[in-house]
């Protein structure tokens, strides 16, 4: 009897810890996903040649930097190319 009540409270614990963390990586992936598309928007658009530069090129460390950073990410890298550092 109380080895099933320690394994039904061992489940429900581990099904709370499962729904917090699955939470959290939707909202990541969805940033993520935000983010690339902040940065084909830009591009697109050719909005960075109204500011008198070129678009921001698709290399692995602004791919990188919209992934991990999302929608602040890509603001980052467009500040960073104003700034001439991508």
């Amino acid at each position: 009897m109380n080895l099933d009540l320690g394994l039904l409270v061992l489940g429900l614990l581990i099904a709370v810890v499962l729904f917090l963390l699955l939470k959290n990586v939707v909202k990541l992936v969805i940033n993520s996903i935000l983010g690339l598309f902040l940065l084909f928007v830009i591009n697109y658009f050719h909005l960075m040649g109204y500011l008198g530069h070129p678009d921001i090129p698709y290399d692995w460390i602004t791919v990188l930097l919209c992934i991990l950073g999302g929608i602040p990410g890509a603001l980052i890298v467009v500040i960073l190319n104003l700034l001439g550092l991508i």
